[in-house]
């Protein structure tokens, strides 16, 4: 999918006609004939309906009907009355309306619907891709911002959503942009985060039917449709959650490369007491390894792409499930981070239970071996958000690598790193944007640090579901994963942490919401994988290609990589796979770079064929 929205305007029609010469181009008017939505979907895509002069449009999976949109639409108190429709809507969707000579957009919480919005031809513009917006206007990339996308293993809020292009803006989470007649924008706050405090007992019909919905969305009106089963709590409950509403599921695992991963004893558990399933399990051998291809360009420029490591694996995916004849695939993608109750929520509780919270780092250190003085001190920080962004980021952006174990609780995020062949004004760039964010006021998510970490891994998670969907999307099959849904983020947000956070049981919330509809079995697994195996396979099998990129590097010629430095990584792999996180951000923005067309006009005419 790939759209535009414009006012009801002179400037507003002009932008589309710049637009007309591509192909397939499909336009939802205004009342006045004139255009509103333009772009290229499928009928599944989109729906939308009218009130008099009033419209509404979805985007993305939600099973609304005609009708039931001219209801709502018609009795909205004006543009804030679209907070709550995500409330009473399942799915994960763009919502667009025009409302009183206002339009109004809005996407998803967690990102896996995300707007971006500019100037064009001097009215604003809101697109489901900056790089389309910015193509419109022939603009670069915004270089001084190059530096963050080498933060490991991810970019920090609010910098991570820092948008790449110039003159475009992400829409900051839990916002929608309002577009006057005039063109003027602005932005304003929709979404309350909810006070985690409903017991479980009392907040699990909530998640459970939340989870429902969820995946009942992606079911209505399909015969077939395919899974994820890797044996994880996460891809088990969707496809139990699945089976008996499609004739026919598909579920399909791959073998890992490491022996000692007992996923495929678990998911063989599942797979033998799920109704109306077929099964696929692909030796190793079937897929690409980790890094295969990357001297080939990119065809997704929103940014440097978190999903590049295994980007070939995910196209193959693709093509053999639409060989299989699926052409939508859901996945487990966003358990683990609502379901992994984060270590800063032992921050807040520290301040509501001091004794429970006292108890709960004495269970964490013996599960986790936490060394003691740094949890203590973690536990008894009071940084506020800005101080941390200006000041403790910026300190330990330089250190060895961080160990888990002795610093779990690292303010209000995990321990951010650059990499070790970033060079010193990469790293002074960094610091500078930090310092420079926190002095604009920028603010956390959540006021418990506990709730910020969760937001933000969610919607770390909604942007890696978005970019893998684009990418199989090209080749037919479209991945959803319903955990990431708003309303089964808010259902599960809203649960009180105090009973989440518990040593001694794994994804507690996940579990009891689950009982009856996952077999007891599978209720029941502790373990979890991970994949530093596969890593070190794809390092070695493709080292040639990743060799060759170090020559001619992009990110050196910019002064923010020292070439040989990676190079001599690559050639003696360290032993400890922590040391190589900081490789895929590193990687991934030299692709992204190499992927860019040279100058604005050749810009334009790229962005015309991609989806």
């Amino acid at each position: 999918m790939r759209f535009f929205v414009v006012p009801d305007s002179a400037a507003g029609e002009a932008v589309v006609a710049s637009l007309r010469d591509r192909p397939d181009l499909r336009i939802i008017p205004h009342e006045s004939g004139r255009p509103w939505i333009a772009g290229r979907w499928r009928d599944e895509e989109v729906a939308w309906a009218e009130a008099g002069p009033r419209r509404i449009a979805i985007l993305g999976s939600a099973a609304a009907s005609r009708l039931w949109l001219a209801r709502y639409v018609a009795g909205l108190r004006g543009p804030a009355g679209l907070d709550g429709l995500a409330r009473e809507l399942p799915g994960a969707f763009h919502a667009i309306a025009a409302v009183d000579g206002t339009v109004c957009v809005q996407g998803s919480l967690s990102a896996v619907r995300e707007v971006f919005h500019g100037r064009v031809l001097g009215t604003t513009v809101a697109a489901d891709r900056p790089d389309t917006l910015a193509a419109l206007t022939g603009a670069g990339i915004r270089e001084e911002l190059l530096a963050v996308t080498l933060i490991a293993p991810a970019p920090m809020w609010p910098l991570g959503e820092q948008c790449l292009w110039q003159g475009v803006d992400t829409l900051p989470a839990g916002c929608r942009l309002e577009i006057a007649p005039d063109g003027r924008g602005r932005v304003v706050r929709r979404a309350v985060v909810p006070a985690p405090d409903v017991p479980l007992s009392e907040g699990l019909d909530r998640l459970r039917r939340a989870l429902h919905d969820a995946v009942a969305v992606r079911t209505h009106g399909r015969t077939m449709l395919s899974a994820d089963l890797s044996g994880g709590m996460d891809s088990t409950s969707v496809c139990f959650l699945a089976a008996g509403r499609v004739e026919r599921l598909l579920t399909v695992r791959c073998e890992a490369t490491d022996p000692a991963d007992d996923d495929g004893r678990w998911a063989a558990l599942a797979a033998a007491r799920l109704p109306n399933a077929g099964h696929v399990v692909h030796p190793p051998e079937d897929y690409p390894l980790n890094f295969a291809g990357l001297l080939e360009s990119d065809p997704d420029l929103e940014a440097p792409s978190p999903v590049l490591r295994n980007r070939a694996m995910l196209v193959e995916q693709a093509r053999r499930l639409a060989a299989a004849g699926s052409t939508r695939h859901l996945t487990g993608h966003g358990g683990d981070e609502l379901f992994l109750p984060a270590p800063a929520y032992l921050h807040d509780l520290a301040r509501r239970h001091p004794l429970r919270a006292i108890g709960q780092l004495r269970a964490h250190r013996a599960v986790y071996r936490w060394a003691l003085r740094p949890a203590l001190r973690g536990l008894l920080d009071r940084t506020s958000f800005s101080d941390w962004l200006a000041r403790d980021v910026g300190r330990t952006l330089d250190g060895s690598t961080h160990d888990v174990n002795s610093a779990p609780l690292s303010g209000w995020g995990i321990a951010h790193r650059m990499p070790d062949w970033a060079t010193p004004d990469a790293l002074a760039s960094v610091r500078h944007l930090l310092r420079e964010t926190a002095e604009k006021g920028a603010e956390p998510l959540s006021p418990l640090r506990g709730q910020h970490f969760t937001l933000h891994s969610v919607r770390t998670g909604g942007a890696l579901v978005r970019r893998m969907d684009r990418l199989s999307a090209r080749h037919g099959v479209t991945i959803e994963a319903p955990f990431l849904d708003d309303q089964v983020v808010e259902a599960a947000l809203a649960l009180d942490y105090a009973e989440c956070l518990r040593a001694d049981r794994y994804k507690p919330a996940l579990v009891e919401a689950m009982r009856g509809i996952v077999p007891d079995e599978n209720l029941g697994r502790r373990s979890k994988a991970e994949f530093s195996t596969d890593v070190y396979a794809g390092l070695r099998r493709h080292r040639s290609e990743l060799l060759e990129l170090c020559d001619g590097m992009r990110l050196a010629e910019l002064g923010l990589v020292d070439a040989d430095a990676l190079r001599s990584l690559l050639l003696n792999l360290p032993p400890f796979p922590l040391r190589l996180v900081p490789l895929f951000g590193t990687l991934a923005c030299e692709v992204w770079l190499r992927s860019l067309p040279a100058g604005p006009r050749e810009t334009a005419h790229t962005l015309e064929g991609a989806r």
